[in-house]
Order: C-alpha cells, then structure tokens, then sequence
C-alpha cells in the first residue's frame, strides 16, 4: 500500500491525480527489473537482485532541452552528464538509475537507443543523465548484469500514469533505512496550479534515525525487533547508512536553470525530515527539470548560429516559488515513505534478507502519535 492509503498523508498540499513524478504532463517512467538465483555469491551468476528506471522528461527532449539543475548533498555517488547541465542550464536526455557498476554500460546503452531512432546519417553527441545506487547487499552487483537490452525494455515500455514502486527496476535491491528500500514517488499541486513531481531511489540510512511526518518510527522498530540485512553481512562492506538516494524533480512551472538548482537543493530537506544525513560514505544526488518552457529552446546541435539571435521564454516569479519548495520537501519524503511501503522482504545473495516496513505496525506506531489521517 502506498502511504496516503493508509492514512499517513505528508504535508499540507494536495498531490495530483497519481500522486507521481508522471502527474507532470508529458513525462514517462519505465523500469526492467532483473531477479534470479539463489544462495552463495557467485560472481558473474548471481544471486542477481537489480534493474534499470527511466524517466523521459518528454519524447521529444533531444530535440527539444528543457531548464534543468542539480544539487550535490554529498558526492560519494555519480550522476553523468552534470557538468554540461551546470555549464547550459538545459537537460537534453532522458535519465536513467541503476546500480553503481552498471551507470557505464547504461549511459551507452541510452546513446546507443538515441542512435538507432536518428536518420541515417545524423551524426550528434549525447551526454546521458545516468545516476547509480549500490546494491550490493542483496545483489551480485560485481557481476554486471544489467545489459543494453534491459535499458532499451525500460524505454520502450515507458508510461504515463501510475508508477511501480519498491523492488522493481532500479531499486530492486536498495535497502533504505535497514529495511527494503527502492523506487518511491509522489506529487503535489500549488495553488498557482502547477505540479512538482518527484521520484527516488532510495538507498541510505540508518534503522534509528527514521522518522515519518516527524514520528520516531525507527526507534519503534529496532533492529532487536526487525533485523537489519547489514546484521547478516559477513563480508567487509560498508557500515548502515552508508547508502545513497538519488533524486528527480519534474515540474511544469516556468523555471529557468538557476531555480531549477533551488528546487533540486530543496530534495536534502525531504530526505532530512525522514531521518537522512548525508553521511560521508552516501551518494546523495538531485536533477530537476522543467518542462514550462518545452520547445522554446533550441536544438543545441540544429541552431549551428543559423537561428534568431535570441529567444523569448516565461519565468516564475521567484515571488511564487515558496510553494514550489514545499511541494519538493513533501514529495520528496513521501516518495522515500512509498518506497519503503512499496517493497516487499527480499532475500538475495548468501540468505541476506531485507525486511520490508510492516504497514500495520507503522499505521500503530502513527496513531499512538496522533499522525493518521482519515483515508
């Protein structure tokens, strides 16, 4: 179940009709999830618990950019193709998530889809957006085996409308604060009328540090109570919270790049509200899009300087753009809320099993604190 099912409800703003990244028109999300095997690591085989997400600004997003900017909370993580949204402003590929040793093979894998949708002879560059979390708990991750075709699936099965959530495509084997994390989502809608959008992949935190709309709900579920799959790690590897989360913001308000920066930073203080830190070992990594200006700017290999000298686009007010960095935090902890509720227990390589969040016990644990809300 998702959290608004239950009756936790995340803030004051109302979301939009799927309460997803996918509310903001015109952008799409896919995912190929990857499960087999069992028992022992056996690198190269498997126990293989991974995936790929895409998400598609829009469908014609090479030919034409939208305003985009980032924010680092902190760096032990990747995602390609930063340095030229920093230097233009402007994201020119869909974006993809995977695991740490697959973003090289999947920011190919994303020239290469481009490639074969181009005329014959159109020779271009591309700087995909690909970002990565480390699922090497439950996941044979050295093995690599996430290939061209699971990206080109993810792609090609790119939708609209309501987004699959928890062990799937990306997130498959993310474990977020010591339970099974994953792909979460969520939206909300500003009185001004437009919409933020988020999706994350979470894969950070410590068990003690969880909160839920400000509840404590990690010290009401310890590790005593629910194992921790960092507790049945017997090889040497990094400590709890020593994880990542990616996360993109999509919104159709009028932004240009610089508040398209000021959006993305407001992610950290979503990711805060859950019980996130930044810890030094984390990758935590945000992109944010706008899609107010779609086919205002210009092909940035088609303009060559054959085009007008300059072009007209709207921006927000920055008067109006409050409501905006509510709607980022909001979504942002309740897509990381999502995810957690949409994962299910899994066991991967050597029996290392990551315990979902019980929804009965997190519904007890809110209502002793007065935070449920009528369904």
């Amino acid at each position: 179940m998702r959290s608004r099912e239950l009756g936790v409800a995340i803030g004051t703003l109302e979301p939009g009709p799927n309460d997803a990244i996918t509310d903001v028109d015109g952008v799409l999300v896919g995912h190929t999830t990857l499960i087999a095997g069992d028992g022992p690591l056996v690198i190269g085989r498997g126990p293989v618990r991974t995936g790929v997400t895409v998400i598609v600004p829009s469908t014609s997003i090479r030919s034409e950019p939208l305003f985009a900017g980032c924010h680092r909370l902190n760096g032990n993580g990747e995602l390609t193709g930063l340095e030229w949204i920093r230097e233009s402003g402007m994201l020119t590929t869909p974006v993809a998530i995977t695991n740490t040793h697959s973003v090289g093979v999947v920011r190919d894998a994303l020239i290469a889809y481009d490639v074969r949708t181009r005329r014959t002879g159109d020779v271009r560059w591309s700087l995909p957006v690909v970002g990565e979390t480390w699922d090497g708990l439950p996941n044979d991750v050295n093995g690599q085996h996430v290939k061209p075709e699971h990206l080109f699936a993810a792609m090609d099965t790119a939708s609209s409308g309501p987004v699959a959530e928890g062990s799937v495509g990306g997130g498959t084997g993310m474990v977020c604060h010591e339970f099974k994390g994953g792909i979460g989502t969520a939206s909300r809608r500003v009185p001004s009328g437009f919409t933020v959008g988020v999706l994350v992949q979470a894969n950070y935190g410590v068990r003690s540090r969880l909160r839920v709309d400000g509840v404590p709900v990690g010290d009401a579920l310890p590790t005593s109570d629910i194992p921790s799959p960092w507790e049945q790690e017997r090889h040497v590897g990094p400590p709890p919270g020593a994880g990542s989360i990616i996360v993109i913001v999509a919104t159709d308000a009028p932004l240009l790049s610089n508040q398209c920066d000021r959006l993305a930073q407001r992610a950290g203080l979503g990711i805060g509200r859950m019980g996130g830190a930044g810890y030094n070992s984390s990758g935590d990594l945000f992109l944010c899009f706008s899609t107010g200006n779609a086919g205002a700017l210009p092909d940035p290999d088609a303009e060559r300087g054959e085009g007008p000298v300059s072009r007209s686009v709207e921006r927000l007010s920055d008067a109006h753009i409050d409501p905006l960095f509510d709607a980022v935090i909001e979504a942002t902890e309740e897509s990381i809320l999502n995810a957690l509720l949409g994962a299910q227990t899994m066991t991967g390589r050597d029996g290392i099993t990551a315990h979902a969040l019980p929804p009965d016990r997190l519904v007890e644990i809110m209502a002793r604190h007065g935070r449920m809300r009528a369904r």
